[in-house]
This record gives C-alpha cells, structure tokens and sequence, in this order.
C-alpha cells in the first residue's frame, strides 16, 4: 500500500478459527475478468459481493444486483435461502476471512453493507462498533485496493450532530453517538486506504427479512395490529426506499464514481409525518399516531435533530434525478401490494448458533 499506516483489522483481538461455507465450486484465479460477457442489451455482467446480505439493505442490494450480475452475498450469524445468488457465510472479523473471501470469489466489485447498525448496542458496547463499523471497512478497504477492485462503504447521515441541516460532502462532521463515531472513523479508514472508494452516506427505509428493521415497517407493523405509537416532530431526515437506494448504488459503480457522496432523498420529512405518510398511504389510523419530542423519549443516546443532507452533488454526478420520498412511498406500497415482504421474509434460513 502506499502509506505506512496499518492496516487497522491487525490490531483487532480476532479469534483463531472462522466458518466459510459456500453453495457452489471455487472459481479459477486465473478466470478473473474472463468471466464478463454480454447478453443483448444487457449490461456487462460483474462479479459483486455483497455484505451484510441477510440485512435490509443487503438483501435488497444484492436481489437487485443479481437481475444483471453474478451477485455473492455474505452473511455471519443469519443465513438465507434463495435461488437468486450465492450466500457466503463467515465471520469476517476471523483471522484470514478476508483474504479467503477475496480469493475465493474474485469480485470485480464490493459493496459493503455490514454493519453494528443499533444505535444503543454500538453505547452498550463500543469496542464491537469500533471493530465491525471502523476496523473492518478500513481492512476490506485495504485489502480490495491491493487488488485494484472498486469498493463502497455504506456509511450513515448520522456523522452530522443535526444542529444546522442541509448538509453538503463538504460539511465537517461532528457524530453525537458511538455508532455515528465508528461509522465516521471507518470513513476516514476506507479513504486512506482506498482512495478510489465511495462513500456512500445512506439513510433508507424499506422491507426487510426479518420485517423489523426499518422505521417504515415500525409504523406500518404497529398501525396495522392497532398499536398506539410516537412519532419525533423534531427529528428530521431524508430516507430512500432502499431498493430506490440500491440502484443508485449499482449505478455509482457503472459510472465509475469515486468519493464521498449523500445517497439520501431529494426531500426530507420529520419522523412524525414519515409515519402519517406511512398511515395514510397503507389506510391505517393515523390518530394512533402520537407527536412527542425527541428529547422526552428517553433514548440512551443522542440523536440529530436534523440530519437533513443535500443529494444535489449525486444527481449531478449520475446526471439522473433522486427519488423523492413521496416516490419511494408509492413503490414501498406497490411491493406490499405484490407479497414482496412475504417473499423477503420466506428466505430467512435458521439462525447460526455459533
């Protein structure tokens, strides 16, 4: 590598063994690159590996990518099953992990979406978040430009404190909670050690496979069972419908895009009326909604008031418009209506006991 800093995953306590388990045979070495080819108007078709695959990011991500590429998905502790792509399962906090990986599947891409992604586990354990949101990026960040494979690291609004809004690239960050503070410093690893990376700052919403992880299926799962919740009328943000999200993604890569970019909605909304709009668009009960404040909900760690970012340097850039939330409503509904969450969720295998 051109600098003399470490490579910071050799200053993680690993342990001494790791899974690596995988459908299918070892691809020749020598094949990489060979493997490209086109079919009609399709696109060149990509070896992407996708991390954090079981997750609601990484599985939309990666059933997206797979219409057009051949598409590796990794996962630790929460396998998948599905025809669409390939599913790795392995802890790549383990000695060598990368490196097998890396060999084994020879990606001509790698979009890492894994991530400690709860915000008071990253407070009850900080030296974890530090590891898989800092440490990791900044490993697989080293590794990926050894081999010149284009690399994105998912990364959060979160890095701004929310005073101000309407941030830009171009903002100094200040994280208020330990996971906006590992997910920034992981940043500044994947830009030192690949310096041809892009940073994607990410706020999403979406079906996912468990069918909890996202603020829209809080609401959508509690209005529809009757349940009374709270919404912040003084949080603001700007979500993307994830799958809106991994579009853009495949698109940054297409378009050989480098650097830090907002990959968040043209528009933002307070969390409040993102649960309204979830209401309204489902024919919920809005009324069940309650307007509270932030700072009565007695949240262990701090959030950003108003995380909202401008997207307008991702749109230039890709020379297309940004979905609106409004847009990524319609579609959020529209895959309800077509039993897509029914699908996502028939694909959760049994959780790893190890």
């Amino acid at each position: 590598m051109a600098t003399g800093r470490q490579i910071p995953a050799g200053r993680i306590p690993l342990c001494q063994q790791h899974q690596y388990t995988m459908a299918g045979h070892r691809p020749d070495p020598r094949d990489r690159g060979a493997h490209r080819r086109r079919d009609g108007g399709r696109k060149s078709l990509m070896r992407l590996l996708v991390t954090g695959a079981s997750g609601l990011l990484g599985l939309n991500l990666a059933l997206e990518a797979s219409q057009h590429h051949t598409v590796f998905g990794v996962v630790r502790e929460n396998p998948i099953k599905l025809d669409a792509f390939e599913v790795l399962q392995t802890d790549l906090l383990a000695p060598k992990a990368v490196e097998d990986m890396l060999e084994h599947i020879q990606p001509d891409a790698i979009i890492h979406c894994a991530a400690l992604a709860h915000v008071d586990a990253c407070e009850d354990d900080p030296t974890e978040a530090r590891r898989i949101n800092a440490e990791l990026p900044g490993f697989l960040a080293a590794k990926t430009a050894e081999e010149a494979i284009p690399f994105v690291q998912v990364s959060t609004d979160g890095v701004f404190d929310g005073q101000r809004g309407d941030y830009t690239e171009a903002d100094e960050p200040n994280p208020l909670s330990i996971y906006a503070r590992t997910k920034l410093e992981g940043e500044g690893y994947v830009s030192e050690f690949h310096p041809g990376a892009i940073i994607a700052r990410a706020n999403m919403f979406g079906w996912s496979p468990s069918g909890q992880r996202s603020l829209a299926e809080f609401f959508y799962n509690n209005l529809s069972a009757n349940n009374p919740v709270k919404g912040f009328t003084d949080v603001y943000f700007c979500p993307l419908l994830v799958n809106d999200l991994a579009q853009i993604l495949l698109a940054m890569l297409d378009k050989k895009l480098t650097g830090l970019y907002h990959t968040v909605s043209s528009d933002c909304i307070s969390k409040y009326d993102f649960g309204v709009a979830i209401a309204r668009r489902f024919g919920l009960d809005e009324s069940l909604i309650t307007a509270i404040s932030v700072d009565d909900a007695g949240l262990s760690a701090a959030r950003s008031p108003k995380l909202t970012l401008s997207s307008e340097k991702l749109a230039r850039d890709l020379g297309q418009p940004i979905p609106t939330i409004e847009e990524g409503m319609e579609r959020f509904h529209s895959l309800h209506k077509e039993n897509y969450p029914q699908k996502l969720q028939e694909m959760r295998g049994v959780p790893s006991k190890s």
